[in-house]
């Protein structure tokens, strides 16, 4: 299994309206850089992903799980960019603050400190324990 942060603006989707989608699913799509893109072609299905609410809140809210593979993202005319789609598995008992992850040393070398505009990006398995165990799960 692999495991990944995905960001989403709370205003626009929020773990609420994923926990909402039931056990179907919503197609995470919209992506439009093609490093996020590429990450997406690599999830694969039973993948786990931190639901990340990013501007408003800046925090790791929940967990979803990866339940359909990449396809073409009906939202892009031009055909180049592929969604997949999450269901919702859990909320974070505690989310977890950006601020207190920059404050983490083991967690230094993550995307989301380095390059902090990618929306989908690879998180390590000791990464994921960190993070789990910084919710309260």
């Amino acid at each position: 299994m692999q495991y990944w942060l995905l960001k989403s603006e709370p205003d626009v989707w929020s773990i609420d309206q994923q926990k909402k989608a039931g056990i179907k699913g919503a197609p995470w799509d919209g992506v439009r850089n093609y490093q996020a893109a590429k990450n997406l072609k690599s999830m694969r299905e039973g993948d786990q992903c931190f639901f990340y609410h990013s501007n408003i809140g800046k925090e790791i809210v929940g967990i979803v799980e990866v339940i359909k593979e990449a396809y073409l993202d009906k939202t892009d005319k031009s055909g180049r960019f592929v969604a997949v789609t999450v269901k919702f598995l859990k909320k974070l008992n505690k989310p977890v603050s950006l601020e207190d992850i920059k404050k983490n040393k083991q967690l230094s070398h993550l995307s989301l400190i380095k390059q902090s505009r990618l929306s989908v990006m690879p998180i390590d398995s000791k990464s994921w324990k960190i993070l789990n165990n910084m919710g309260k799960i």
